[in-house]
């Protein structure tokens, strides 16, 4: 979906690309599938955790999110609740040592991670790319939560 045409025609098409609805639901499923949240077609990640810069499929730049440490955050906290759920019910039907304990959990947290961390760093760029956050709407980030100053009170 490359703006092509004339000039009046890709000035139309950008601004009802920008109009346009971005259904959460849809973009945070297109996110985790590992596919371009705008159109769902373009590859998301050019390495493990790196984005490529604009989508092949329609153009769409996406190497401008900021997911920071809220994808490792997510996946900490599934893993942390599949993991000792696990545990606390192995545990309790099985009777092991601690070793055998390591021996089952500590790789089960190792591939758990590994395998949820790209999905939901995709799931974390649709939501994003669907609320217009950090630069997907066309404007810069404003400081908005920043308490204005108040004069000397008395």
């Amino acid at each position: 979906m490359q703006a092509t045409g004339t000039p009046t025609e890709t000035v139309r098409f950008e601004q009802n690309h920008e109009a346009a609805e971005r259904p959460v639901g849809r973009s945070i499923q297109r996110g985790m599938l590992n596919t371009c949240p705008a159109c769902g077609s373009g590859r998301l990640f050019g390495r493990f955790l790196r984005t490529v810069e604009n989508c092949a499929a329609c153009g769409e730049r996406l190497d401008h999110h900021r997911a920071d440490d809220f994808p490792p955050y997510i996946v900490v906290t599934i893993m942390g609740h599949l993991v000792l759920g696990g545990f606390m019910a192995t545990e309790m039907l099985l009777p092991m040592s601690n070793w055998a304990h390591l021996a089952i959990w500590v790789p089960i947290t190792i591939i758990g991670s590994l395998l949820l961390m790209q999905p939901v760093k995709g799931g974390v760029v649709g939501l994003q790319w669907a609320l217009r956050m950090h630069g997907f709407g066309g404007h810069e980030d404003r400081p908005e939560d920043d308490i204005p100053t108040q004069g000397p009170s008395s």
